[in-house]
């Protein structure tokens, strides 16, 4: 597997392929278990934190049921691996304003991993 990121890596440099194609969901699922604390990754079950379910596409502040600070309502996002990405890098700084108290993954693979595992979830 160790083989398969590296070349997915050097490729994705050279901008062949996807950082998506380089990232492990199952590795993401793991971490996915630092947002299992506020999230779930069930279709309609919140909890602390909105469902991550189906997040992948979706539209920032837009999960029924659940309470959004003023911030994340008016975020006008859409979720993809770059917004991911910079969002759980530094939820503060990419969402001023919101009120997740998560300090944010500082680990460029961690998040590539998780956003891969939130990829599956449809």
């Amino acid at each position: 597997m160790k083989v398969i990121r590296l070349a997915a890596s050097l490729l994705m440099g050279m901008g062949i392929v996807s950082s998506a194609l380089a990232a492990d969901a199952d590795a993401g699922k793991r971490v996915f278990n630092k947002c299992a604390v506020c999230h779930t990754a069930v279709a309609g079950k919140n909890g602390l934190g909105p469902s991550l379910f189906g997040v992948v596409g979706r539209q920032s502040g837009t999960v029924a049921g659940y309470s959004y600070s003023e911030a994340m309502k008016g975020a006008n996002k859409t979720w993809n691996e770059a917004t991911l990405d910079a969002y759980l890098a530094d939820p503060k700084a990419a969402v001023p304003g919101n009120k997740m108290a998560f300090a944010g993954l500082p680990s460029a693979d961690d998040r590539a991993n998780v956003i891969a595992y939130l990829a599956t979830l449809k």
